[in-house]
């Protein structure tokens, strides 16, 4: 016999083994990136003061994105991956060659592996 076991909510953006951590799955169209917050999550719990330091941060971090797609760097066509830090937060990147999404996984610089 089968048990079901209740699945575990949808993780957005880019797996990785860090708490906290803050993904996303952007569209990516030409060299904007447009954020859906219904297509992002959070793993674990950011501390209110942290949590408002990458809130401010956010609009930064997806224009030095938005940049290293300008510069070819990111590719929606290829999987290429990149890391890139701001305002003590570390964001990696990475299209998996999805034709169209950029995934990424945000979480403090000093955050447990």
């Amino acid at each position: 016999m089968t048990t079901i076991q209740p699945s575990m909510p949808y993780q957005w953006g880019l797996q990785r083994n860090i708490t906290p951590r803050f993904g996303a799955r952007l569209i990516l169209q030409g060299s904007r990136l447009d954020f859906l917050w219904d297509r992002s999550g959070f793993v674990g719990s950011f501390p209110p003061a942290q949590g408002q330091l990458l809130n401010d941060a956010f609009s930064e971090i997806i224009k030095q994105l938005e940049n290293q797609v300008s510069l070819g760097h990111l590719d929606a066509r290829q999987q290429r991956s990149i890391t890139l830090q701001h305002a003590g937060f570390t964001c990696e990147a990475d299209t998996l060659g999805s034709h169209g999404y950029l995934y990424i996984a945000i979480y403090p610089t000093t955050a447990n592996h």
